[in-house]
């Protein structure tokens, strides 16, 4: 039996996912909690591309039997062991004979089964759609160290909608975002878990994101998200110099030495070589205050020329001394309010 994507989505909180797409398909991008149990792996399903390719859709088809039946009993014997009820949800990439065979193998076992009509695919074509939707977005700016992301916490805390751009890309978002932080996912990982975070939300009330570029790191924002963005309020931390050095030292001072120098290579020609070579060395002499002092020359160059593109955006200028978070993010929300 197929079911659409609407009633999927529905339905996968009380029932198990099973990807059955390759391990390379589900890295690159999959539905989240879903469990991958490939049909065909990697390699086998290049041996049935082959075989289609030289000869033909019917041997492609006998070749896949074959591979896939050593593997036929493990396959229902996993799929026995996460069945809710005896019953799951199954999608392959566009809802065909992937997904199909497998709901056949395991309802010999007993299994009940549902596959959504047009697979991953039409989950993805949903997601996308999602962010068309009318969003709002009221941003939170400003020069880099300010705190952006404690105060985003910290309005979620006073029950509002947020959504943490970085934390879904696993990057802070500067040339030095990546040190200390898990693997980026792949784009459109990054899009899947995006949509799943403001599917969950009112989208009739506002929304609190952190002022981006249209990449963090190696990932790039969904088009349409991205346009809202560019057209959303914005409102802008004032914090000196002096208090965002002191934090920037105390987020990153535990980095790996050489992993910050590599970080710095990246910018040396934006940075110019004389600041370079002034960062470096307080760098290796263990002055990271000072290294960090140098390093935001560039950053607040760079973000003071990218608001001043913004300015008609900017609804507020809010000082902050970088103590009492939930205090500062009670100032923003009145200033929304206004």
């Amino acid at each position: 039996m197929q079911i659409a994507i609407e009633e999927f989505l529905k339905l996968r909180h009380s029932l198990p996912v099973l990807d059955v797409r390759s391990e390379g398909e589900f890295h690159e991008g999959h539905i989240a909690n879903a469990i991958n149990i490939p049909l065909l792996t990697n390699e086998e399903r290049v041996i049935v591309g082959t075989t289609y390719k030289r000869k033909g859709q019917q041997e492609a088809i006998y070749e896949g039997f074959r591979l896939v039946g050593p593997r036929l009993k493990d396959i229902v014997h996993q799929a026995e062991k996460i069945a809710t009820g005896n019953e799951v949800l199954v999608h392959c990439w566009r809802g065909g004979m992937r997904s199909s065979n497998f709901c056949q193998f395991i309802g010999m076992a007993k299994i009940k089964s549902q596959s959504v009509k047009g697979g991953y695919k039409a989950y993805r074509q949903f997601a996308l759609d999602y962010f068309k939707k009318t969003l709002q977005i009221i941003l939170i700016g400003g020069c880099t160290g300010s705190g952006k992301s404690e105060i985003l916490r910290a309005l979620k805390e006073e029950g509002e909608q947020i959504l943490d751009l970085e934390r879904l890309a696993n990057h802070k978002g500067s040339a030095f975002g990546s040190l200390m932080m898990p693997r980026q996912p792949t784009t459109e990982q990054f899009h899947n878990n995006l949509f799943e975070d403001i599917f969950k939300l009112d989208l009739s009330k506002r929304i609190w994101v952190e002022d981006e570029s249209i990449t963090i790191g190696k990932v790039f924002l969904p088009p349409d998200f991205w346009a809202t963005m560019k057209n959303s309020p914005l409102i802008q931390m004032d914090v000196s110099k002096e208090i965002r050095i002191s934090r920037l030292v105390n987020e990153y001072g535990p980095a790996n030495q050489q992993e910050f120098l590599a970080a710095m290579d990246k910018i040396v020609k934006r940075l110019g070589g004389q600041h370079y070579k002034a960062a470096k060395e307080k760098l290796l002499e263990g002055d990271m205050a000072a290294t960090i002092d140098i390093l935001l020359t560039y950053y607040d160059k760079y973000y003071l020329g990218s608001i001043e593109n913004k300015k008609h955006r900017v609804k507020a200028l809010v000082p902050w001394n970088g103590t009492n978070s939930k205090e500062y993010a009670r100032e923003l929300i009145t200033q929304a309010q206004k």
